[in-house]
């Protein structure tokens, strides 16, 4: 079943303007509704894993537990140059050049034969925001 290019013009709209942060499911069902173009949670997944394939939204997954995560790729190219973290509280993605990463990166592709992609390395923890919080 395919649905209109109005919902999925809106589901793209959506990720675009959410391109800081990781975004789920119903948070993008909740928008489309709002939005007065409603789409079905099977179709969002399908949606999605589409444009995952397609290389323009990046999945990610925290655990076993809980439904994976989508952002959209303003600029693809930039993704594979750099590693990301990921705050565990408030959501943020934070784009991480660092040359002590890259440098483990080469070691690896060098010494153990093996290619990281650095478009799919997150790192998980707390931001610095979300520490100061709990701390002070």
């Amino acid at each position: 079943m395919k649905y209109n290019t109005s919902q999925k013009e809106k589901l793209i709209e959506f990720l675009i303007n959410n391109k800081e942060k990781h975004t789920n499911v119903q948070e993008i069902g909740a928008y489309l509704r709002s939005e007065g173009t409603p789409l079905g949670t099977a179709t969002i997944y399908r949606q999605l894993d589409s444009l995952v394939d397609s290389g323009i939204v990046r999945k990610f997954v925290i655990d076993g537990k809980t439904g994976a995560c989508y952002q959209y790729i303003e600029n693809r190219e930039e993704c594979y140059e750099h590693f990301h973290l990921k705050c565990l509280s408030c959501g943020k993605l934070i784009h991480l050049e660092c040359s002590q990463l890259m440098e483990i990166s080469r070691h690896i592709a060098e010494n153990h034969g093996f290619e990281i992609d650095n478009s799919q390395t997150v790192f998980y923890g707390r931001c610095s925001e979300c520490s100061a919080e709990t701390d002070g």
